[in-house]
């Protein structure tokens, strides 16, 4: 099943379905998502979480805001988005909750971005993203639009087979940590250098700042781990560090912390600044109108900020559901990501691997998603791998194993692994 959702988030076919206009993820989901969802009510998933009730209330008060906003439009939109966040947020749930899931996981997608890369090479050079275009000629059916975003750097922009540059790079930028970190020990050891250099240039064709952001912050995070690995208070010091840069960055530069953040975290000036504006007459928006967000409305700004795009996904909640629903979903969202990050795994290595990659990848995600937007199929995905990491917050943890030559020279034999873990075991 995990298979063919990362084959619909990819291949992206879409077609009329009656009255409906549907791609390959949103009719999978919405076949899906009705069964998944009373199986994990009824607990066929694991014990339930806070938030699983958090995500499904989100996507409840969505409907209602929806239904305040816009009535004409709210079936088509709740079940079109309802489909793609509870639907993806299921089938993580679902299907990936044991280590070896979870590592297949991280194969396929790895294999997914490298299968990709030379479509974006030549894309790059050409402008011509190339399995939509495939898909529209092989068949009567369409795919995902040519949106025909001006180049940098002399490169055309790669949406691959996305609707934009950006779900693009994202989509790469997530494997990175996933590829390098979590496979160490599972593939050899050049396949997963070489294999970690192709999706860094996955995110690179891309040219988007957030994906770039994305990756870096990975690196970064993987270089202070292994520069620091002997001290055992390093992401202290980190969060410590950069507390110590905010308080500095604030007294002593004319710009607020957060625009100097935008300014490194952007390819110019120019965009730092256009979305230091967004965030500012968005939150605006948001504060206008509190209890149900704007819906699927324009969003008030000055007439000269003619684009409607608004780059920041947190702030894209808030704006069109209101605040209660952006409060329903980064609880939820925090409450699986600060259960896992402080989890004690230091006795279960392979764990601990799984646990670091998981979290790398989405330290980076929630950072980009400050500075982008995202729908449609990688919407779906980024909670879909979101939910893959649950199973972390309950796994039971193994004991690393002595090496044979430590044993006493009368200790009994090593019992199997799994007998420690058994309901029966003393």
């Amino acid at each position: 099943m995990v298979t063919l959702y990362l084959f619909c988030v990819v291949v992206s076919i879409y077609a009329y379905i009656g009255p409906l206009y549907l791609n390959t993820l949103r009719a999978m989901l919405l076949v899906l998502v009705i069964p998944l969802g009373v199986r994990l009510l009824l607990g066929h998933f694991g014990r339930l979480i806070i938030t699983d009730a958090l995500f499904v209330a989100f996507f409840l008060w969505s409907v209602v805001a929806l239904a305040v906003n816009n009535p004409e439009a709210v079936v088509q939109q709740s079940g079109s988005t309802g489909a793609e966040f509870l639907g993806g947020y299921f089938v993580g749930r679902a299907y990936i909750r044991s280590r070896g899931a979870f590592l297949a996981l991280c194969r396929q997608l790895a294999l997914w971005v490298i299968f990709l890369v030379p479509f974006g090479i030549i894309e790059a050079k050409t402008g011509n993203p190339g399995i939509p275009n495939l898909i529209r000629q092989l068949t009567s059916l369409q795919s995902v639009p040519d949106v025909n975003i001006p180049g940098r750097m002399g490169l055309n922009r790669v949406q691959n087979a996305f609707t934009h540059p950006i779900h693009y790079g994202l989509f790469c930028s997530v494997a990175f940590s996933l590829n390098f970190i979590a496979l160490k020990g599972e593939t050899g050891t050049l396949w997963r250098w070489i294999s970690s250099m192709l999706i860094s240039l996955g995110c690179l064709l891309a040219l988007s700042s957030g994906a770039l952001l994305a990756l870096m912050m990975q690196i970064g995070l993987i270089g202070w781990s292994v520069v620091l690995r002997k001290v055992a208070w390093r992401w202290w010091l980190l969060v410590g560090l950069l507390v110590l840069a905010y308080i500095a960055i604030d007294l002593l530069s004319n710009r607020t912390p957060i625009r100097v953040f935008l300014s490194y975290a952007t390819f110019s000036a120019h965009t730092a600044y256009w979305r230091s504006l967004i965030f500012e007459y968005g939150f605006q928006n948001a504060l206008d109108n509190p209890l149900f967000g704007i819906g699927m409305k324009d969003w008030v700004r000055p007439s000269w900020m003619y684009g409607d795009s608004m780059d920041n996904f947190w702030l894209v909640i808030a704006v069109r559901f209101g605040f209660p629903a952006a409060i329903l979903i980064i609880v939820g969202y925090l409450y699986v990501l600060l259960k896992v990050i402080f989890r004690n795994l230091q006795t279960d290595p392979e764990l601990w691997k799984i646990r670091q990659a998981w979290v790398l990848s989405f330290v980076g995600l929630t950072f980009t998603l400050c500075t982008v937007h995202i729908w449609s199929n990688v919407y779906s995905f980024v909670i879909f791998m979101f939910a893959s990491g649950v199973w972390l917050i309950y796994e039971p943890v193994r004991s690393a194993e002595k090496p044979a030559e430590d044993a006493a020279p009368n200790a009994p034999p090593n019992r199997p692994r799994h007998l420690p873990f058994s309901r029966f075991s003393a």
